[in-house]
Protein backbone atom coordinates (compact mmCIF):
# COMPACT_ATOMS: atom_id res chain seq x y z
CA UNK A 1 0.00 0.00 0.00
CA UNK A 2 1.48 3.53 -1.24
CA UNK A 3 1.64 6.54 0.99
CA UNK A 4 -1.43 8.46 -0.66
CA UNK A 5 -3.68 5.01 0.07
CA UNK A 6 -1.96 4.61 3.69
CA UNK A 7 -2.78 8.17 4.53
CA UNK A 8 -6.81 8.19 3.11
CA UNK A 9 -6.69 4.78 5.26
CA UNK A 10 -5.66 5.67 8.63
CA UNK A 11 -7.63 9.16 8.34
CA UNK A 12 -11.10 7.40 8.15
CA UNK A 13 -9.76 4.52 10.60
CA UNK A 14 -8.68 7.09 13.24
CA UNK A 15 -11.94 9.07 12.46
CA UNK A 16 -13.98 6.80 14.97
CA UNK A 17 -11.47 6.64 17.38
CA UNK A 18 -10.43 8.73 20.72
CA UNK A 19 -7.02 8.33 23.16
CA UNK A 20 -6.65 9.43 26.53
CA UNK A 21 -3.72 11.20 27.56
CA UNK A 22 -0.83 9.66 29.47
CA UNK A 23 2.74 10.17 30.71
CA UNK A 24 5.54 9.43 28.50
CA UNK A 25 9.25 8.09 29.67
CA UNK A 26 10.18 11.93 28.37
CA UNK A 27 7.93 13.45 30.33
CA UNK A 28 5.69 14.22 27.02
CA UNK A 29 2.09 14.39 28.04
CA UNK A 30 0.47 13.13 24.31
CA UNK A 31 1.16 10.42 22.35
CA UNK A 32 2.73 11.21 18.65
CA UNK A 33 -0.24 12.25 16.34
CA UNK A 34 0.95 11.32 13.04
CA UNK A 35 0.58 7.59 11.75
CA UNK A 36 3.71 5.76 10.81
CA UNK A 37 4.64 4.70 6.89
CA UNK A 38 7.28 2.35 8.67
CA UNK A 39 8.50 0.96 12.23
CA UNK A 40 12.09 1.70 10.90
CA UNK A 41 14.54 4.29 9.07
CA UNK A 42 17.72 3.78 8.22
CA UNK A 43 19.29 7.22 6.59
CA UNK A 44 22.76 7.08 4.47
CA UNK A 45 24.40 10.36 4.36
CA UNK A 46 26.60 9.34 1.20
CA UNK A 47 28.98 12.28 2.28
CA UNK A 48 32.27 13.72 1.38
CA UNK A 49 31.06 15.53 -1.76
CA UNK A 50 29.31 13.24 -4.26
CA UNK A 51 29.22 14.88 -8.29
CA UNK A 52 25.78 14.44 -10.70
CA UNK A 53 27.92 13.80 -13.06
CA UNK A 54 29.50 10.81 -12.00
CA UNK A 55 26.60 9.32 -9.76
CA UNK A 56 23.07 9.87 -10.92
CA UNK A 57 23.91 11.41 -14.45
CA UNK A 58 26.01 8.49 -15.37
CA UNK A 59 28.63 10.68 -17.23
CA UNK A 60 31.83 8.58 -15.70
CA UNK A 61 34.74 10.37 -17.34
CA UNK A 62 32.58 12.79 -20.12
CA UNK A 63 32.42 15.50 -18.08
CA UNK A 64 35.33 15.65 -15.82
CA UNK A 65 38.47 14.29 -17.54
CA UNK A 66 39.95 14.05 -21.56
CA UNK A 67 38.74 10.34 -21.62
CA UNK A 68 35.34 10.43 -23.44
CA UNK A 69 33.73 6.97 -21.53
CA UNK A 70 30.26 7.73 -20.24
CA UNK A 71 28.04 4.83 -17.45
CA UNK A 72 26.91 3.76 -14.68
CA UNK A 73 29.56 3.07 -12.16
CA UNK A 74 26.44 2.83 -9.40
CA UNK A 75 24.26 0.14 -10.85
CA UNK A 76 22.83 -1.52 -7.49
CA UNK A 77 21.49 1.90 -7.06
CA UNK A 78 20.44 3.41 -10.63
CA UNK A 79 19.23 2.13 -13.78
CA UNK A 80 21.89 2.50 -16.41
CA UNK A 81 24.92 0.21 -17.99
CA UNK A 82 28.13 0.58 -16.68
CA UNK A 83 31.06 2.14 -18.35
CA UNK A 84 32.64 -0.20 -21.69
CA UNK A 85 36.11 1.86 -21.66
CA UNK A 86 38.87 2.77 -19.53
CA UNK A 87 37.62 1.19 -16.32
CA UNK A 88 39.47 2.12 -13.29
CA UNK A 89 36.69 1.92 -11.13
CA UNK A 90 36.83 -1.24 -9.78
CA UNK A 91 37.45 -3.11 -7.07
CA UNK A 92 39.82 -1.34 -4.19
CA UNK A 93 41.48 -4.34 -2.90
CA UNK A 94 43.06 -4.63 -6.62
CA UNK A 95 45.94 -1.88 -7.37
CA UNK A 96 44.62 -1.13 -11.06
CA UNK A 97 40.87 -0.86 -10.02
CA UNK A 98 40.13 -2.50 -13.22
CA UNK A 99 37.75 -5.39 -11.65
CA UNK A 100 34.47 -3.95 -11.05
CA UNK A 101 32.40 -5.36 -8.19
CA UNK A 102 28.92 -7.54 -9.19
CA UNK A 103 26.10 -6.23 -8.78
CA UNK A 104 23.97 -7.79 -5.59
CA UNK A 105 20.79 -6.20 -6.24
CA UNK A 106 18.23 -7.62 -8.79
CA UNK A 107 16.41 -4.40 -8.65
CA UNK A 108 18.11 -1.20 -8.46
CA UNK A 109 17.05 1.31 -5.28
CA UNK A 110 15.72 3.33 -8.26
CA UNK A 111 13.65 0.99 -9.53
CA UNK A 112 12.17 -0.27 -5.81
CA UNK A 113 12.05 3.28 -5.06
CA UNK A 114 11.18 7.43 -5.75
CA UNK A 115 14.54 9.36 -7.28
CA UNK A 116 15.17 12.94 -6.79
CA UNK A 117 17.02 13.71 -9.74
CA UNK A 118 18.17 17.22 -8.93
CA UNK A 119 18.38 17.95 -5.46
CA UNK A 120 19.70 21.52 -3.83
CA UNK A 121 22.16 21.46 -1.36
CA UNK A 122 21.93 24.48 0.47
CA UNK A 123 25.48 24.83 2.27
CA UNK A 124 28.89 22.93 0.57
CA UNK A 125 30.43 22.37 3.60
CA UNK A 126 31.04 18.46 5.08
CA UNK A 127 30.17 19.67 8.30
CA UNK A 128 27.71 21.79 7.75
CA UNK A 129 25.89 19.76 4.78
CA UNK A 130 25.46 17.14 6.81
CA UNK A 131 24.35 19.03 9.99
CA UNK A 132 21.65 20.55 8.01
CA UNK A 133 20.57 16.39 7.04
CA UNK A 134 20.26 16.12 10.40
CA UNK A 135 18.38 18.98 11.62
CA UNK A 136 16.58 20.29 9.00
CA UNK A 137 18.23 23.72 9.37
CA UNK A 138 20.55 25.48 7.49
CA UNK A 139 23.61 25.81 9.53
CA UNK A 140 25.26 28.38 7.91
CA UNK A 141 26.99 30.22 10.66
CA UNK A 142 27.76 26.85 12.52
CA UNK A 143 31.73 26.21 13.16
CA UNK A 144 33.46 23.37 13.61
CA UNK A 145 34.17 21.78 16.82
CA UNK A 146 30.70 23.30 18.11
CA UNK A 147 27.05 20.85 19.03
CA UNK A 148 24.31 21.85 16.78
CA UNK A 149 22.29 24.81 17.51
CA UNK A 150 19.10 22.96 16.68
CA UNK A 151 18.14 19.86 17.39
CA UNK A 152 18.34 17.08 15.64
CA UNK A 153 16.53 13.90 14.22
CA UNK A 154 17.25 12.13 17.16
CA UNK A 155 16.44 14.42 20.29
CA UNK A 156 12.96 15.01 17.81
CA UNK A 157 12.36 11.02 17.81
CA UNK A 158 13.67 10.34 21.33
CA UNK A 159 11.64 13.68 23.11
CA UNK A 160 8.43 12.76 20.41
CA UNK A 161 7.80 9.30 20.79
CA UNK A 162 9.08 8.37 23.88
CA UNK A 163 12.07 6.28 21.98
CA UNK A 164 14.63 4.55 24.14
CA UNK A 165 18.42 5.40 23.69
CA UNK A 166 19.41 2.16 22.08
CA UNK A 167 16.72 2.52 19.01
CA UNK A 168 18.96 5.48 17.92
CA UNK A 169 22.08 5.13 16.36
CA UNK A 170 24.78 7.16 14.76
CA UNK A 171 27.45 5.30 12.63
CA UNK A 172 30.24 7.25 11.81
CA UNK A 173 33.51 6.43 9.87
CA UNK A 174 35.79 8.00 12.43
CA UNK A 175 36.05 10.87 14.97
CA UNK A 176 37.07 13.48 12.72
CA UNK A 177 35.92 17.13 11.10
CA UNK A 178 33.42 17.33 14.22
CA UNK A 179 31.01 14.85 13.03
CA UNK A 180 30.81 12.71 16.81
CA UNK A 181 29.11 15.73 17.83
CA UNK A 182 25.79 15.33 15.61
CA UNK A 183 24.45 13.03 18.10
CA UNK A 184 22.72 15.74 19.65
CA UNK A 185 22.56 20.06 20.30
CA UNK A 186 23.14 22.16 22.64
CA UNK A 187 19.05 23.36 22.01
CA UNK A 188 17.77 24.03 25.39
CA UNK A 189 14.77 22.07 25.33
CA UNK A 190 16.40 19.13 23.74
CA UNK A 191 20.33 18.17 24.26
CA UNK A 192 22.42 15.12 25.35
CA UNK A 193 19.38 13.36 27.35
CA UNK A 194 17.32 12.57 23.61
CA UNK A 195 20.77 11.89 21.84
CA UNK A 196 21.65 8.94 20.10
CA UNK A 197 24.22 6.61 20.87
CA UNK A 198 27.63 7.13 18.62
CA UNK A 199 29.57 4.95 17.09
CA UNK A 200 32.95 5.00 15.30
CA UNK A 201 33.48 1.36 14.54
CA UNK A 202 36.47 1.18 12.63
CA UNK A 203 38.46 3.32 15.32
CA UNK A 204 36.26 1.07 18.37
CA UNK A 205 37.29 -1.95 16.77
CA UNK A 206 40.44 -1.03 15.23
CA UNK A 207 43.96 -1.17 16.44
CA UNK A 208 43.13 1.57 19.22
CA UNK A 209 40.34 -0.45 19.98
CA UNK A 210 42.55 -3.72 20.17
CA UNK A 211 44.76 -2.34 22.38
CA UNK A 212 42.21 -0.42 25.30
CA UNK A 213 38.95 -1.88 24.86
CA UNK A 214 39.73 -5.80 23.81
CA UNK A 215 40.10 -7.80 26.80
CA UNK A 216 39.81 -4.90 29.44
CA UNK A 217 41.08 -4.91 32.43
CA UNK A 218 40.33 -3.61 35.93
CA UNK A 219 43.30 -1.37 36.78
CA UNK A 220 44.90 -0.38 40.53
CA UNK A 221 43.85 3.17 40.96
CA UNK A 222 47.14 4.02 42.53
CA UNK A 223 49.84 1.51 40.95
CA UNK A 224 48.18 1.70 36.92
CA UNK A 225 47.41 5.00 36.46
CA UNK A 226 49.35 5.51 32.94
CA UNK A 227 46.88 3.14 31.43
CA UNK A 228 43.73 4.25 33.02
CA UNK A 229 44.31 8.06 31.37
CA UNK A 230 45.20 6.18 27.92
CA UNK A 231 41.91 4.87 28.40
CA UNK A 232 40.08 7.42 29.05
CA UNK A 233 41.94 9.53 26.42
CA UNK A 234 40.71 6.67 23.59
CA UNK A 235 36.78 6.50 24.77
CA UNK A 236 36.83 10.25 25.45
CA UNK A 237 37.79 10.84 21.67
CA UNK A 238 36.12 7.54 20.24
CA UNK A 239 32.67 9.01 21.74
CA UNK A 240 32.89 12.18 22.64
CA UNK A 241 35.94 13.98 20.56
CA UNK A 242 36.21 17.22 23.16
CA UNK A 243 37.98 16.00 26.12
CA UNK A 244 34.98 16.70 28.43
CA UNK A 245 33.38 13.59 30.51
CA UNK A 246 30.92 11.73 28.54
CA UNK A 247 27.70 13.38 29.02
CA UNK A 248 24.24 10.63 29.83
CA UNK A 249 22.44 10.26 26.83
CA UNK A 250 19.80 7.83 28.60
CA UNK A 251 20.89 4.37 28.11
CA UNK A 252 19.19 2.27 31.08
CA UNK A 253 21.65 0.55 32.99
CA UNK A 254 20.11 -2.48 30.88
CA UNK A 255 20.92 -0.54 27.49
CA UNK A 256 24.46 -0.07 28.95
CA UNK A 257 25.07 -4.07 29.59
CA UNK A 258 24.15 -4.40 26.43
CA UNK A 259 26.42 -2.39 24.82
CA UNK A 260 28.79 -3.53 26.76
CA UNK A 261 28.28 -7.18 25.18
CA UNK A 262 27.97 -5.85 22.03
CA UNK A 263 31.18 -4.27 21.88
CA UNK A 264 32.84 -7.78 23.46
CA UNK A 265 30.64 -9.76 20.85
CA UNK A 266 31.89 -7.45 18.09
CA UNK A 267 35.62 -8.29 19.11
CA UNK A 268 34.63 -12.13 19.37
CA UNK A 269 33.35 -12.12 15.59
CA UNK A 270 36.13 -9.72 14.14
CA UNK A 271 38.77 -12.67 15.58
CA UNK A 272 36.41 -15.11 13.82
CA UNK A 273 35.71 -13.31 10.23
CA UNK A 274 32.20 -13.26 10.89
CA UNK A 275 31.40 -9.56 10.68
CA UNK A 276 28.71 -8.57 8.22
CA UNK A 277 31.23 -6.99 5.80
CA UNK A 278 29.96 -6.41 2.17
CA UNK A 279 31.26 -8.89 0.07
CA UNK A 280 33.95 -6.51 -1.18
CA UNK A 281 35.95 -3.93 0.74
CA UNK A 282 37.16 -0.69 0.23
CA UNK A 283 36.00 2.67 0.60
CA UNK A 284 33.51 2.57 3.90
CA UNK A 285 32.76 -1.27 3.64
CA UNK A 286 33.51 -1.52 6.63
CA UNK A 287 31.69 1.29 8.87
CA UNK A 288 28.45 -0.42 6.39
CA UNK A 289 29.41 -3.67 7.80
CA UNK A 290 29.56 -2.73 11.65
CA UNK A 291 26.54 -0.53 10.78
CA UNK A 292 24.79 -3.87 9.72
CA UNK A 293 25.72 -5.65 13.23
CA UNK A 294 24.40 -2.65 15.41
CA UNK A 295 21.23 -3.20 13.26
CA UNK A 296 20.98 -6.66 13.45
CA UNK A 297 21.78 -6.54 17.75
CA UNK A 298 19.65 -3.14 17.83
CA UNK A 299 16.58 -3.16 15.44
CA UNK A 300 16.99 0.57 16.15
CA UNK A 301 13.74 2.73 15.39
CA UNK A 302 16.44 5.08 13.50
CA UNK A 303 20.05 4.36 12.18
CA UNK A 304 21.97 7.31 10.52
CA UNK A 305 25.20 5.87 8.49
CA UNK A 306 27.39 8.72 7.33
CA UNK A 307 30.03 7.59 4.58
CA UNK A 308 32.80 10.07 3.27
CA UNK A 309 35.84 7.84 1.32
CA UNK A 310 34.69 9.90 -1.73
CA UNK A 311 36.32 13.30 -0.44
CA UNK A 312 39.62 11.68 -1.71
CA UNK A 313 38.08 13.38 -4.93
CA UNK A 314 39.80 16.37 -3.83
CA UNK A 315 43.30 15.27 -5.13
CA UNK A 316 42.68 11.40 -6.25
CA UNK A 317 39.94 11.18 -8.77
CA UNK A 318 40.69 7.70 -9.36
CA UNK A 319 39.94 6.99 -5.72
CA UNK A 320 37.09 9.03 -5.66
CA UNK A 321 35.44 6.86 -8.85
CA UNK A 322 36.70 3.52 -7.11
CA UNK A 323 34.83 4.78 -3.43
CA UNK A 324 31.98 5.74 -5.05
CA UNK A 325 31.64 2.08 -6.98
CA UNK A 326 32.63 0.84 -3.44
CA UNK A 327 29.91 2.08 -1.43
CA UNK A 328 27.29 1.78 -3.94
CA UNK A 329 28.13 -1.69 -3.18
CA UNK A 330 28.37 -1.00 0.45
CA UNK A 331 24.91 0.66 0.36
CA UNK A 332 23.40 -2.42 -1.24
CA UNK A 333 24.88 -5.04 0.67
CA UNK A 334 22.63 -3.13 3.45
CA UNK A 335 19.62 -2.92 2.15
CA UNK A 336 19.65 -6.65 1.29
CA UNK A 337 21.07 -7.56 4.86
CA UNK A 338 18.09 -5.62 6.45
CA UNK A 339 15.63 -7.73 3.84
CA UNK A 340 17.36 -11.13 4.09
CA UNK A 341 19.20 -11.03 7.55
CA UNK A 342 16.70 -9.17 9.77
CA UNK A 343 13.59 -10.46 10.00
CA UNK A 344 12.07 -8.27 12.67
CA UNK A 345 12.59 -5.26 10.26
CA UNK A 346 12.66 -6.94 6.45
CA UNK A 347 9.56 -5.24 4.74
CA UNK A 348 9.19 -2.94 7.57
CA UNK A 349 12.33 -0.43 6.82
CA UNK A 350 12.54 2.79 4.87
CA UNK A 351 16.21 3.65 3.10
CA UNK A 352 17.06 7.26 2.57
CA UNK A 353 20.03 7.96 0.46
CA UNK A 354 21.03 11.24 -0.11
CA UNK A 355 24.65 13.52 -0.09
CA UNK A 356 25.79 16.51 1.87
CA UNK A 357 26.78 18.27 -1.37
CA UNK A 358 28.04 17.78 -4.46
CA UNK A 359 31.65 18.88 -6.19
CA UNK A 360 32.36 21.76 -8.58
CA UNK A 361 32.67 22.06 -12.24
CA UNK A 362 35.42 22.81 -13.02
CA UNK A 363 38.75 21.09 -11.48
CA UNK A 364 41.05 22.18 -9.11
CA UNK A 365 44.84 21.41 -11.61
CA UNK A 366 46.09 18.37 -9.43
CA UNK A 367 46.65 15.26 -11.38
CA UNK A 368 46.55 11.73 -10.02
CA UNK A 369 48.18 8.58 -10.54
CA UNK A 370 45.97 8.20 -13.50
CA UNK A 371 46.52 11.51 -15.27
CA UNK A 372 43.15 12.69 -13.73
CA UNK A 373 42.24 15.79 -12.64
CA UNK A 374 40.76 16.49 -9.16
CA UNK A 375 37.92 18.41 -8.45
CA UNK A 376 37.12 20.67 -4.69
CA UNK A 377 33.71 21.65 -3.47
CA UNK A 378 32.87 25.24 -3.77
CA UNK A 379 30.77 26.16 -6.97
CA UNK A 380 27.36 26.65 -7.63
CA UNK A 381 27.53 22.78 -9.42
CA UNK A 382 28.65 21.81 -5.25
CA UNK A 383 25.04 22.35 -4.53
CA UNK A 384 23.59 20.02 -6.89
CA UNK A 385 22.85 16.57 -5.61
CA UNK A 386 20.50 13.30 -5.60
CA UNK A 387 18.65 12.02 -3.22
CA UNK A 388 16.74 8.40 -3.18
CA UNK A 389 14.03 6.82 -0.72
CA UNK A 390 12.68 3.46 -0.55
CA UNK A 391 10.56 1.06 1.40
CA UNK A 392 7.21 0.30 2.73
CA UNK A 393 4.66 2.97 1.30
CA UNK A 394 7.10 4.74 -0.83
CA UNK A 395 6.61 4.73 -4.39
CA UNK A 396 8.36 2.39 -6.88
CA UNK A 397 10.28 3.57 -9.86
CA UNK A 398 9.41 6.82 -9.91
CA UNK A 399 11.77 9.95 -10.73
CA UNK A 400 11.04 13.18 -9.76
CA UNK A 401 12.75 15.96 -11.79
CA UNK A 402 15.44 16.82 -13.70
CA UNK A 403 18.81 18.57 -14.21
CA UNK A 404 16.27 21.86 -15.66
CA UNK A 405 13.83 21.11 -12.96
CA UNK A 406 15.19 21.21 -9.54
CA UNK A 407 13.08 19.85 -6.62
CA UNK A 408 13.50 19.15 -3.33
CA UNK A 409 16.89 20.47 -0.38
CA UNK A 410 18.87 18.78 2.04
CA UNK A 411 16.52 20.18 4.54
CA UNK A 412 13.76 18.15 3.75
CA UNK A 413 15.65 14.70 4.80
CA UNK A 414 14.61 15.89 8.64
CA UNK A 415 11.02 16.06 7.69
CA UNK A 416 10.80 12.97 5.37
CA UNK A 417 12.09 10.81 8.77
CA UNK A 418 10.17 11.88 10.79
CA UNK A 419 7.01 11.77 8.52
CA UNK A 420 7.94 8.00 8.01
CA UNK A 421 8.39 7.17 11.63
CA UNK A 422 4.86 9.25 12.65
CA UNK A 423 6.00 12.02 14.46
CA UNK A 424 6.39 14.89 11.34
CA UNK A 425 3.55 17.36 13.34
CA UNK A 426 5.22 17.03 16.65
CA UNK A 427 8.57 18.00 15.02
CA UNK A 428 6.88 21.15 12.95
CA UNK A 429 4.90 22.32 16.01
CA UNK A 430 8.08 23.50 17.75
CA UNK A 431 8.73 25.72 15.10
CA UNK A 432 12.52 25.08 14.96
CA UNK A 433 13.23 23.59 11.65
CA UNK A 434 13.52 25.92 8.13
CA UNK A 435 11.24 23.68 5.75
CA UNK A 436 7.85 21.93 6.99
CA UNK A 437 8.01 20.05 4.11
CA UNK A 438 9.44 16.16 3.50
CA UNK A 439 10.32 14.78 0.38
CA UNK A 440 7.02 13.35 0.39
CA UNK A 441 5.34 16.82 0.07
CA UNK A 442 7.61 17.67 -2.94
CA UNK A 443 5.85 14.49 -5.36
Amino acid sequence: MKRRNFIKNTVIGSAAAFSIPYILPTGRLFAQTGNKLADHVVFVAFAGGLRQQESVLQRYLDDSQQYPSAGNIMYNMFNGPPPNDKIVYGNTQIVQGDTPIPQILNQTLETQGTLFREVNASTVGHYGGVNTLLTGNYMYSQGLRMKPSMPTIFEYLRRHTGEKATKTWFVGNGIGNSFPLLDYSSHSEYGSQYGANFLAPTITFGDDGEKHLKNAKIYHPEEELDPMYKMKYFLDNVWYSQGRSLPSIGNTEEEKAEIKQFVRDMFDKKDAGTIAFPPSGGGDNATIGYACEVIKRFKPTLTVIHLSSVDSCHSDFSSYLRNIHASDHGTAHLWDFIQNQVPEMAGNTAMIVMPEHGRNEEANGIIDANAFLAYDHSDANARRIFGMMVGPNIDANLSIGSETNQIGDIVNVAPTIAEILGFKNDMLSTGLTASGQSLFDLI
